[in-house]
């Protein structure tokens, strides 16, 4: 069943275009890494799927609904959240209340508070800490923990690993590949472009606000998809 459909998307900042006929299709269950250069689109990507940008052409279905042109708050009711780039936890909140924060669109389901420490048990240890004094391999999974307590249907993810120790990064991919065995789909930006490969069942890459390569795990070249990220 196909989850998401988007169709030649056009998306930007005020007169400047960032997105030019995007093409993406995302079945239920599958997970997706969306690779390219800085500027390349990715995260205005993510970004007019949950409706922090408006689309100015194309179409956005998510269940086969609409999207486009509704507000974010309406999306993530829908079943959509998103892990932003550099964990955006609020500074005056605890763990717990910024874990709490991903609640507020109030869709029922099965990732409850104590099934997020059952995932993360330091985040137990740290409840009563200001989100903003942990580690950052720590605030991401705070990041990931309050994305999931809105039970979405799709997660997209942004620079997972920006900053952070290679073994942090392989723990969260770890905990994902869980998260997405009990049905989240999943949409991963990611600089890494071999983490974020194996840990997806399809690639596509971006360059300058198009998409210019995909395939399978299976599929994916380091000769093509260098050409593809460059455009050399």
């Amino acid at each position: 069943m196909k989850l998401l459909e988007i169709e030649c998307l056009r998306a930007g900042y005020g007169q400047i275009t960032a997105l030019f006929d995007v093409d993406l299709t995302l079945e239920a269950g599958e997970t997706i890494a969306l690779i390219g250069a800085n500027g390349a689109g990715k995260t205005t990507l993510l970004r007019a799927v949950t409706g922090l940008i408006r689309a100015v052409g194309g179409a956005i279905r998510f269940q086969g609904q609409a999207v486009s042109g509704l507000p974010a708050h309406a999306i993530a009711a829908l079943g959509i959240a998103m892990v932003p780039e550099g964990r955006r936890l609020f500074p005056s909140l605890t763990v717990e209340e910024n874990l709490l924060m991903g609640a507020c669109s109030g869709r029922h389901g099965p990732w409850t508070l104590e099934r997020i420490y059952t995932l993360f048990p330091v985040l137990r240890e740290r409840r009563a800490h200001a989100g903003t004094m942990l580690s950052g391999g720590q605030q991401q999974m705070v990041a990931v923990g309050r994305a999931l307590m809105s039970n979405p249907r799709l997660l997209l993810c942004d620079e997972l690993s920006l900053g952070l120790a290679p073994t942090v990064v392989k723990d969260i991919y770890r905990t994902l590949a869980s998260v997405c065995g009990e049905g989240i789909s999943l949409i991963i930006v990611e600089q890494d472009v071999t983490q974020a490969i194996q840990a997806s069942d399809r690639y596509l890459c971006m360059r300058e606000g198009r998409i210019v390569l995909g395939g399978t795990r299976a599929e994916a070249d380091r000769t093509a998809i260098s050409h593809a990220y460059f455009g050399s």
